[in-house]
């Protein structure tokens, strides 16, 4: 009976150390799956861009909320870790998990660039532009192509690039003695029109204009040059629309994205697909807020362009779309889908 005894009390301790153990893993389980994951982020934007905040800080709460705080996002504006041009390659190497670019950056890795930088006087509204991404198949496409380098694409929002120039352009000889800050299609597109047109980065734009660098510059339209200060040195605000694009985009490692799991996975892309339509329409009514006030309390004039400049920006505009086209079988696919839109919406 002892030995028996002896027997059940080994079971029943070796039982409970069992029993421990099951417990201790089920109770260490949730520990895993609450991994904290911390992305790096590099913006093309300045912070004291109107983007910076309503962009790239509202998509930080947003997924930091919505992964209950699992997935953690490292601001870091235009500059602070990578050149501007360089976070596309900095992505796609998995050095930083996220960025915000404009296509026009990262021209030399995708082919679509200049028609999602936007091909100038393509779209007329805002809306015709949203459809042909989300509609039409172009965003897909975006997507598709990047996904080659390695990174996941998405549209932050599409909207009017408009000029400020510090003196009215009131005759094609005025339009050809422009100094221009521009950047990417549009940079090659204003020079081939007769402007004289260069880059310069955002932190850079406020100086430039100031000192008589340059006489004119885009940086969206009335919310970006608002935010920039541009209108303290630039008194004029030039209307149609350069074009109207999806100048904006976040890019994500693919290898960073496929390291979350599936629900995360699930709430980055779902949040960045909501990030178009929410951010495509709080720009529009922030646009005619910040121009409104403009007019009002900075004095700024809207100098819409005469038809003699309008005529040679609309000829050298088409010339430059068939150029975008040749750069590979996708841009002509791209190409010919936008024509064909633009026709059935009478424009061509």
């Amino acid at each position: 009976m002892n030995a028996f005894s002896t027997l059940r009390q080994k079971l029943t301790v070796y039982a409970s150390a069992l029993t421990l153990g099951i417990g201790a893993a089920i109770t260490a389980a949730p520990a895993s799956a609450e991994e904290i994951f911390t992305w790096k982020v590099q913006s093309h934007w300045p912070g004291a861009s109107s983007s910076y905040e309503d962009s790239l800080v509202r998509l930080k709460r947003l997924l930091e909320e919505r992964t209950e705080g699992r997935l953690e996002l490292q601001l870091h504006e235009s500059g602070a870790l990578f050149k501007p041009k360089d976070t596309f390659n900095a992505v796609s190497r998995g050095i930083l998990q996220m960025g915000t670019i404009s296509p026009s950056y990262a021209q030399d890795k995708m082919t679509l660039a200049g028609i999602a930088s936007g091909l100038p006087f393509a779209f007329r509204n805002v809306w015709e532009a949203a459809y042909f991404h989300q509609g039409l198949g172009f965003e897909q496409m975006l997507r598709d192509e990047a996904a080659q380098h390695g990174v996941y694409w998405a549209t932050d929002k599409v909207y009017p690039t408009e000029m400020v120039v510090s003196k009215p352009i009131n005759t094609l000889a005025d339009f050809n003695s422009l100094k221009i800050r521009s950047s990417g299609a549009l940079q090659s597109f204003l020079t081939e029109a007769g402007a004289a047109a260069s880059y310069i980065p955002g932190g850079e734009l406020y100086s430039a204009l100031d000192s008589g660098i340059v006489d004119g510059a885009h940086w969206g339209a009335a919310q970006g040059a608002a935010s920039m200060g541009l209108y303290e040195v630039a008194k004029y605000h030039v209307q149609p629309a350069l074009n109207i694009a999806g100048t904006d985009v976040i890019i994500v490692s693919q290898r960073a994205l496929d390291k979350l799991p599936e629900d995360m996975q699930d709430i980055v892309r779902q949040t960045l697909d909501e990030q178009f339509w929410f951010r495509t329409n709080e720009y529009l009514y922030k646009e005619r807020v910040a121009l409104a006030n403009a007019i009002a309390e900075d004095g700024v004039q809207i100098n819409t362009l005469p038809e003699e400049v309008q005529d040679r920006l609309v000829q050298t505009a088409q010339a430059r779309w068939d150029a975008e086209g040749e750069r590979s079988d996708l841009a002509q696919e791209a190409l010919t889908k936008l024509k064909a839109y633009l026709t059935e919406l009478g424009y061509l």
